[in-house]
């Protein structure tokens, strides 16, 4: 299985068997990751050399305005798209086999998780997954210690509570808090 592949039964919600080609695509994936974060984590970087490695690390442009305060951990990478002038602080870890897409404008506090995969139930299948996408809108404000589950859209505007467990569809220009997380307020 090659990356366009894979990325493209990520985005259609794979369910993924231990061992298989796709299992095997993402274990390889990792240790190259692993690399790249080994970097960017591993020494200090000026903020464009910063940028570089992490464009190097999702292979997708990365925006002059974008602003990383390692340390940073993803197990893939390549599924990860960044709007302009985002944020992302210290300690956060991203999930991003199933795909995770940052609009415009977001920031993401510290210790932030963005989880794009769910294992299945069934003990007898525990090993296998199923990815979900999470996408984040523009202008959006993750608190620090936030968790974002698989499946999950974000509105544009919206603000989640620092520590919150994000488990469904937050609107555009709303405040949610809690675990789970719940609107507790319009913006």
């Amino acid at each position: 299985m090659d990356r366009q592949q894979f990325v493209r039964a990520m985005a259609e919600g794979a369910y993924i068997k231990a061992g298989s080609d796709a299992h095997l695509h993402m274990h390889a994936m990792s240790q190259r990751a692993l690399q790249y974060t080994s970097q960017i984590n591993g020494a200090y970087h000026e903020p464009a050399e910063l940028r570089a490695l992490f464009f190097e690390l999702i292979d997708k442009p990365v925006d002059d305005t974008f602003g990383l305060f390692p340390p940073f951990s993803t197990d893939y990478g390549l599924n990860i798209s960044i709007g302009k002038r985002v944020f992302i602080n210290e300690g956060c870890c991203f999930q991003d086999q199933g795909g995770i897409e940052i609009g415009d404008d977001c920031l993401i506090g510290q210790q932030v998780v963005i989880a794009t995969l769910n294992h299945d139930l069934d003990t007898s299948k525990r090993g296998n997954m199923r990815s979900a996408p999470v996408k984040i809108g523009n202008k959006v404000w993750i608190g620090a210690h936030a968790t974002i589950l698989p499946g999950v859209t974000i509105g544009d505007g919206a603000v989640i509570a620092a520590g919150a467990v994000v488990t469904k569809d937050v609107p555009a220009n709303s405040v949610a808090a809690g675990v789970p997380a719940k609107v507790i307020k319009t913006i």
